[in-house]
């Protein structure tokens, strides 16, 4: 599992923003494509877990954005 991690470390490092967002469509789509396979009953709990799933992640990276430009800017002036 280490070798693993260690792996996606070296991955982050390399990548660019454009392979970023390129990561991103790829799961917005893949989420899509799950969505559309959920029965009409169930939606309202997979739409709440998928809410509550995309704040406690969202948080936490635009956190991180923001530690990045408060860096920047300071080291800026």
């Amino acid at each position: 599992m280490k070798f693993l991690l260690s792996c996606a470390d070296e991955y982050l490092n390399r990548c660019t923003w454009k392979d970023m967002a390129l990561l991103k469509f790829c799961l917005f789509s893949m989420g899509l494509l799950a969505g559309m396979q959920v029965l009409k009953k169930d939606k309202k709990r997979v739409r709440m877990a998928a809410s509550i799933v995309f704040v406690l992640t969202y948080i936490p990276l635009m956190m991180k954005v923001l530690e990045v430009v408060m860096d920047k800017s300071m080291n800026k002036h």
